[in-house]
């Protein structure tokens, strides 16, 4: 691990953590980190948006990648917006000039479907860094950003991590 990375740990455990869940570190790349759960057999790749610990909020936004074997999900993306979504507002995410549009409620957004996560996923392989824009309760534009640099490799660490499963 690189000096910084443990505080990334830290940071990105709190954002996905659950009280009685064991969890297992698979790795942290850059700024993503790659989990697995050990109960139901879960595995994802998250991070959290430049400036996360900046805003006062009752969560912690990220974006996640994620697997589980046994529902039959392979690379499902969910983010957590910084800020709650306007009601019927929808997100959008750019990557290297790619916009997908998110569907979801409250601060949390998917994409529309399995072809979408997968044209995501190959995005997020290759981008440099990625902009969530949304229009929050109050009325006002927000944007989430990312640096995607790990991020292909915590992907491929969670899949990895519920292959056998």
């Amino acid at each position: 691990m690189r000096i910084g990375s443990a505080a990334l740990l830290f940071a990105l455990s709190a954002i996905l953590a659950a009280p009685v869940l064991a969890r297992d570190v698979l790795g942290i790349f850059g700024r993503w980190g790659a989990f697995r759960d050990a109960g139901e057999p879960r595995c994802f790749a998250t991070a959290e948006p430049l400036g996360a610990r900046d805003a006062k909020r009752g969560w912690l936004p990220f974006a996640s990648v994620g697997f589980w074997p046994r529902k039959g999900v392979r690379g499902q993306v969910n983010i957590r917006l910084s800020q709650q979504l306007q009601k019927g507002a929808v997100a959008t995410l750019n990557i290297g000039g790619k916009r997908f549009v998110l569907t979801g409620s409250g601060a949390d957004v998917w994409t529309r479907d399995r072809r979408d996560d997968a044209a995501l996923v190959a995005a997020l392989r290759t981008g440099g860094d990625m902009t969530v824009h949304g229009r929050a309760q109050n009325g006002t534009a927000f944007s989430d950003r990312y640096a995607l640099r790990g991020a292909a490799t915590a992907i491929d660490a969670a899949a990895l991590g519920c292959a056998r499963r």
